[in-house]
């Protein structure tokens, strides 16, 4: 029996950058993290400890920082790409690279009913996300957001499942239905205005999620990814994690109270976890866009 090295990459994980757009005096702010990692010709250091090949992590991690100071970051896909591509131009035994960015939302503070000029506030917890692959001379750009939460309160319902002798959950016609938003969607090129695409599938996906009268999550995971294809051409497919942030109506009735819908207790765990992928059926699949990335 022979053994092989399989599929490997290595790089620098979440690299916490910041920047400040000081060329006004309304300056502006980009809060990201940077993962990179390298693909190529890597058996060697496995196999002896030879590193003639390998760019050091911490190599990868100046980059980084260097060129966010080179040229304006601009939209998390282009940086991303930017930094694939240098890596592969300029590394002979590196055949391919994938940048992950998270970037942070910052608002502006209001004072005296504008926003100032150089304070500002975290927005929220949900994050915008890029991929990017680059795969000799392709590149794959898989973009998304984490944590958008939403809630309906009313407009769900889940009934009709099978039921054994372990089923305790009750039926119900009316219930809040509440999920937070991992999505990943993948391009079929690079020709996009990154930022305006973004912001209309999110407005797409949130539109579906409050329209859609839902009989079950699946149900919602899949009008808003078939929302989204239908109006962007440009995207390939898109894959979404949604858990189920459980509201369970408080037994209220033990204090003779009644308990129209209004009172829940709301559970963070355990929690169902629905996920699953949208696609176009004429679209050609792309897995190294998607390799070692989560799924969903």
């Amino acid at each position: 029996m022979g053994i092989v090295m399989g599929p490997n990459q290595y790089g620098k994980a979440e690299c916490r950058l910041v920047t400040v757009n000081r060329d006004t005096e309304r300056h502006s702010i980009k809060d990201l993290n940077v993962s990179t990692s390298l693909r190529g010709d890597f058996d060697e250091t496995h196999l002896t400890g030879d590193n003639s090949s390998v760019l050091p992590t911490d190599t990868q991690k100046n980059t980084v920082y260097a060129k966010a100071k080179e040229a304006p970051v601009g939209e998390i896909e282009d940086f991303a790409l930017r930094l694939g591509r240098h890596f592969v131009d300029t590394q002979e035994p590196v055949r391919g690279a994938r940048v992950l960015i998270d970037e942070y939302a910052w608002e502006r503070i209001p004072v005296g009913g504008a926003g100032h000029d150089h304070a500002f506030s975290r927005a929220n917890d949900e994050k915008r996300t890029t991929a990017v692959t680059i795969d000799g001379s392709r590149a794959h750009v898989v973009s998304g957001l984490k944590d958008m939460v939403v809630l309906k309160s009313t407009g769900s319902e889940f009934w009709g499942y099978p039921k054994d002798q372990y089923t305790t959950l009750a039926e119900t016609e009316d219930r809040i239905l509440a999920t937070a938003v991992t999505a990943r969607w993948r391009y079929l090129s690079t020709d996009v205005d990154w930022a305006k695409s973004f912001e209309a599938i999110r407005s797409t996906m949130l539109e579906a999620f409050a329209t859609t009268h839902s009989y079950a999550l699946q149900q919602s995971l899949y009008e808003m990814g078939r929302a989204v294809l239908e109006q962007q051409p440009r995207v390939a497919e898109i894959r979404m994690s949604l858990p189920n942030k459980h509201n369970f109506r408080y037994d209220l009735e033990r204090f003779g109270l009644d308990n129209n819908n209004e009172v829940f207790i709301a559970a963070d765990r355990p929690y169902g976890l629905i996920e699953g992928t949208v696609t176009r059926d004429d679209v050609e699949a792309a897995p190294a866009a998607w390799y070692s990335l989560p799924e969903f």
